[in-house]
């Protein structure tokens, strides 16, 4: 199922433009894996930190291909007061919330449908809504999309996702 769901949409993406995709030069970026991508950004030392932290910058820094839903600093400060330093000082929590923003494919803007889910890494689905050119992912709109690294793409959102708080079943 989840295979002929993502063999339809990208016959439906090789036909069309990507809808949502932000207009910006990502040549240098593809040569770049995912953490070196975010690093080089700037705006996600945060998340950067707290993958290192878990244990996971190595793997996002792998082959792939990964979907990154990827918070930014202004994210992360907008959590209650001690819960990232409290999060970095759990590191089966931590790695789980980090986990929920990554999907193990390439996901690119144009793939996506309003209403259908994703399976993410730690195993549970998150849910993708459109609304004219606004695209949510439970709840924390993309404000930039299609960030293409060497092993896969970043999507910037503008909330952390908290796992148990999404969709359930996977259409991906």
């Amino acid at each position: 199922m989840i295979r002929r769901t993502f063999i339809a949409l990208t016959a439906t993406t090789a036909l069309a433009a990507p809808a949502f995709a932000d207009n910006h030069d990502s040549g240098d970026m593809a040569e770049m894996n995912i953490v070196e991508t975010a690093q080089e950004n700037g705006n996600f030392t945060t998340l950067l930190a707290a993958a290192e932290a878990a244990g996971l910058a190595e793997t996002l820094s792998g082959e792939g291909p990964y979907t990154v839903f990827a918070p930014t600093d202004d994210a992360f400060d907008a959590l209650p007061d001690g819960t990232v330093e409290s999060l970095l000082a759990d590191t089966e929590q931590l790695t789980s919330i980090l986990t929920y923003h990554v999907i193990p494919s390439a996901v690119m803007s144009g793939d996506l449908e309003d209403g259908m889910t994703a399976e993410t890494v730690n195993g549970e689905s998150v849910e993708i809504s459109i609304d004219g050119d606004t695209v949510m992912v439970d709840g924390a709109t993309v404000t930039q999309a299609d960030i293409e690294a060497s092993n896969g793409v970043i999507h910037v959102v503008d909330t952390v996702l908290m796992p148990g708080e999404g969709s359930g079943d996977s259409d991906m």
